[in-house]
């Protein structure tokens, strides 16, 4: 079996969604709510396709001890254009609040307090195991002054904004975690930025949050002009800002209802995975962008991005997207042992990976519940507490 054959990917998918099936059948599955339910069911397959793409680039990691992308388009647009339709979907959700926000304005503290509460407590459990795996990888011994450590672990606590160093030592600590961290900092941009997108709908946000925008803005212009930082990125964002104008059109939003709507949304993620080498180039993320427009606009695929598997999937995409590079590194590395998994066949290897699917699917469930869920259950009230001390504060000035 060639190790990028699409049946393990196939495979494992199938693993992982009869997984979800028991989940619903033991503890239900989330309403279908809202307008954009097709986006909901979406998430959980962008989640763990990239933790098949990562998959698929630790077997020639383990051998080469380089971490390139793999020799197939499919397996690489797993990862790349997985993560540029998570951009769509922030660009596409956020910039749709501020539309429906137009007369009424926006309530700026709770949004933030949302993104904080809904990222960091997960994002925290991540680093906790993170700091564990490179104390037992340094044998517990300090190989760093312990400024330098801390400086290093302060990077990686702040969503590694500015870089993701190497931590005591340990090179390539990145790897750890399959380098997803990368994207979260262009998830805080966007946050960051919508105070400066809300003035074209004539929605006036309060200075502060302006100054920071317009800070924020400046120090991305200039980070791409002197330093060229790939930019391109927003691309997608922008997509998904598109996409949200187009589904206020009742034409459009018919159109995605179609069966034919759900042929051409397979077509065009189909045609831009297998045909283009990255989605990164224009062309594959303009066939991403219209797919995921119709995904905004109702179209299901054939129902299947609404069903109660699929919803249910998609409750932990966060936890699947930033613990599966743990798991890998773990498994190979600790479990396994590099120089045993080089000799691994293709097969072989996929079945590891077969193995860790239903693992990978109990613990993000776990990390769900215990960890995502109780943070975004206490965003009213923290906001609430919030507006209190806000009000209390002007008072007393």
């Amino acid at each position: 079996m060639d190790v990028v054959s699409f049946l393990p990917a196939v495979a494992s998918l199938l693993l992982a969604l009869f997984c979800c099936a028991l989940i619903v059948k033991k503890w239900g599955a989330p309403p279908l709510a809202g307008r954009y339910g097709a986006i909901d069911g979406l998430r959980g397959y962008l989640a763990f396709f990239v933790f098949l793409h990562h998959a698929c680039i630790w077997y020639f990691y383990v051998r080469y001890g380089a971490w390139n992308v793999p020799p197939s388009p499919l397996y690489t647009n797993f990862g790349h254009a997985s993560v540029a339709m998570f951009f769509m979907i922030t660009g596409f959700l956020f910039y749709a609040k501020l539309l429906a926000a137009r007369g009424r304005g926006v309530d700026w503290g709770k949004l933030y307090i949302s993104r904080i509460l809904r990222l960091t407590p997960l994002y925290l459990f991540a680093m906790v195991l993170l700091f564990i795996t490179v104390a037992c990888l340094s044998g517990f011994r300090m190989q760093e002054t312990l400024p330098t450590l801390l400086k290093h672990a302060a990077q990686w606590l702040m969503f590694t904004a500015l870089e993701a160093p190497d931590l005591n030592g340990i090179k390539n600590t990145t790897h750890i975690m399959a380098g997803v961290t990368w994207s979260l900092p262009y998830e805080w941009l966007f946050y960051l930025l919508l105070p400066l997108l809300a003035l074209p709908l004539r929605i006036m946000p309060p200075w502060p949050y302006l100054l920071a925008s317009i800070l924020v803005f400046l120090t991305v212009l200039a980070a791409a002009i002197i330093r060229q930082a790939p930019v391109h990125h927003f691309l997608a964002f922008l997509a998904g800002m598109i996409a949200a104008v187009l589904v206020l059109l009742p034409t459009f939003c018919r159109f995605c209802a179609s069966r034919l709507a759900s042929i051409l949304t397979v077509v065009c993620i189909g045609t831009a995975c297998l045909a283009f080498a990255s989605a990164h180039e224009i062309g594959s993320l303009l066939l991403l962008s219209i797919a995921f427009a119709m995904i905004a606009g109702g179209t299901s695929i054939f129902g299947t991005l609404h069903t109660a598997v699929s919803r249910t999937f998609g409750e932990f995409a966060y936890s699947i997207y930033l613990l599966h590079g743990l798991l890998l590194f773990v498994t190979f590395h600790f479990v396994i042992g590099r120089e045993h998994a080089m000799t691994f066949s293709p097969l072989l290897h996929w079945s590891v990976i077969l193995l860790l699917t239903p693992l990978l699917i109990c613990i993000c469930f776990m990390t769900f519940k215990l960890i995502e869920q109780p943070g975004m259950r206490h965003v009213n009230a923290v906001a609430a507490y919030f507006r209190r001390v806000s009000r209390h504060a002007k008072s007393s000035v």
